[in-house]
């Protein structure tokens, strides 16, 4: 009872499904605290998150820093197991005047050992090793580690990071180096994507192989994952766990970010600023616990459903003029699956309908006829296109009736009689107006003729009278 509540009493969070329209989805609360003053996790198949606390929070992300560091070096090196570098005690000193020498990572690399590239990078990743990462910084930045912390920057801007600055490639405290959660779970997917990357950063255990030229150390040496949890000889232990990097800082909590795989369901989970120390002042490893904890609960309480298949018909619709039996059927355009909490039945969601009007064949398989929006407890989680299932034919004989119909209905009808009445009253006022110009005319000629008839009487009169004197 406890979880249902708790989940009903969740907040709203972004869910990106590719093939659907922008949709939300319920982030389900835990019962247990997380002590970790910022956290997300996602799932990454569905890209749905999963939890989130203060994940747009500026926190120091430490040596996760190491992160960006190992993307610019692997995708600067084509063949990181062929290029070697010989380390140089001048990239140690500013090491030595460190105020906070508790923050400092060793992997005992020293002055004159030549390694691949290949080596640094496990140092780096599992050991949070700072002679690494200003050894790979000098080398892919051309001698100059400024030009390579600003290529860190430009990628973070390209990856979507924008609320990420980063001031050195290893993660010693800087108050101006600050990152997100959100960000840091944007750098590590697009990291995952960089060949080489994952093999790397979820090795538990690596050997060291030196070169056999200009080495300080004799024979071989190893390096551990800082991040115990997949250590099964840690208390931490738990099954499905993978890397990927974990930093402390005193001045900014311990943080850690990690893969978990269940059932074949994967996670990705960002933890940053947890505490060093209870409330006895006893040191805690509270990333630890905040990471063993979300990953178990998701592991054992989250699964993989079908919230609407793509072959559910939902509603029947009207169809104006078809040639059949007047309906067709809409369906969802695409099946809707993504991460759902187990105490929650998926009856419960609600489904609101909203159907196209006024429907005229032809119809085509797949148009869109309206929207289903899906809803738990007045929360939404996703709008999905329905689209009619099948095709849907035009009757000639009722098209046409049907216009005829309209079109005596219709505001053109009217136009017309209007128009009609209009242009036979013109009519009828030029024949008036023919009628009574002719009338003038012929009242016109006939007085004409009478005058001419007197006229032309006079001057045959005169004739005669002229003629009769000659």
């Amino acid at each position: 009872m406890k979880k249902i509540i708790s989940v009903l009493s969740a907040i709203l969070i972004c869910i990106y499904i590719s093939s659907y329209d922008y949709c939300q989805a319920i982030s389900f609360t835990p019962s247990f605290e997380v002590y970790s003053q910022s956290a997300y996790m996602i799932n990454l198949d569905t890209k749905a998150v999963v939890y989130e606390k203060n994940a747009d929070a500026e926190q120091m992300p430490a040596s996760l820093v190491d992160i960006m560091t190992a993307i610019i070096v692997l995708e600067n090196c084509t063949d990181t197991d062929s290029v070697t570098i010989t380390a140089n005690k001048m990239l140690y000193e500013e090491f030595d005047e460190y105020e906070y020498q508790d923050d400092l990572r060793y992997a005992e690399i020293w002055d004159g050992d030549t390694l691949t590239v290949t080596d640094y990078l496990y140092a780096l990743m599992l050991t949070s090793s700072c002679e690494a990462a200003n050894i790979l910084a000098y080398h892919f930045g051309n001698q100059n580690i400024s030009a390579f912390v600003d290529k860190m920057n430009k990628k973070a801007q390209e990856i979507g990071a924008v609320n990420t600055v980063f001031t050195n490639p290893h993660g010693l405290y800087d108050p101006k180096q600050v990152t997100t959660a959100k960000d840091m779970a944007l750098i590590t997917q697009y990291a995952l994507t960089v060949p080489g990357f994952e093999d790397i950063a979820t090795t538990e255990e690596y050997e060291v192989h030196p070169s056999s030229y200009v080495t300080a150390h004799e024979g071989d040496w190893s390096w551990s994952h800082s991040n115990i949890i997949m250590s099964a000889a840690s208390d931490y232990y738990l099954y499905g766990v993978k890397g990927i990097k974990t930093g402390n800082l005193q001045l900014g909590g311990r943080n850690i970010i990690t893969m978990g795989s269940s059932d074949g369901i994967k996670y990705l989970l960002v933890l940053l600023n947890a505490p060093f120390y209870n409330e006895e002042g006893n040191s805690r490893y509270y990333h630890l616990e905040d990471a063993y904890n979300l990953l178990e609960w998701v592991f054992d309480n989250f699964s993989y459903q079908v919230l609407l298949s793509d072959d559910e018909e939902i509603a029947e619709i009207k169809v104006e003029n078809s040639d059949g039996s007047g309906y067709v059927l809409v369906k969802p355009k695409e099946e809707l699956s993504t991460l759902w909490y187990s105490d929650i039945d998926t009856t419960s969601i609600q489904k609101n309908i909203k159907l196209a009007e006024n429907v005229k064949a032809p119809v085509k398989k797949g148009e869109k006829l309206g929207e289903i929006e899906l809803k738990l407890s007045d929360e939404q989680i996703a709008v999905i296109d329905l689209v009619a299932s099948t095709d849907v034919e035009r009757s000639f004989l009722k098209f046409n009736l049907s216009m005829t119909k309209n079109f005596f209905s219709s505001v053109w009808f009217l136009i017309a009689i209007i128009a009609t009445i209009f242009l036979s009253l013109i009519y009828l006022g030029l024949c008036i107006w023919a009628y009574t110009d002719a009338k003038k005319r012929a009242k016109g000629s006939f007085s004409n003729k009478k005058i001419v008839k007197k006229l032309y009487g006079k001057d045959r009169k005169s004739t005669r009278l002229n003629s009769s004197h000659m």
